[in-house]
């Protein structure tokens, strides 16, 4: 049996590469497109909310709903 009682414990890890995969199917299957643009700007362009929110002319709060859905999708995909 494996000691979890130590500091740092995350308990059992993936590969990357297998994470990586899942994330990229996720993100390409299971995100609208708004979405994904919304994430890949946020994340990889590392844009604002507000810059985002200036090029797609919306307000700032339906940009941070979207970008929030976006990552409660992944993580609930994620999970298991």
């Amino acid at each position: 049996m494996k000691n979890t009682l130590y500091d740092g414990y995350q308990g059992p890890r993936l590969p990357k590469q297998v994470l990586m995969n899942r994330i990229q199917r996720v993100i390409q299957e299971e995100l609208t497109p708004l979405q994904k643009y919304t994430l890949q700007a946020f994340y990889l362009q590392e844009q604002s909310v507000s810059q985002i929110a200036l090029d797609r002319g919306v307000h700032k709060s339906t940009v941070s709903r979207t970008l929030k859905r976006a990552e409660n999708k992944l993580k609930r995909y994620l999970r298991y």
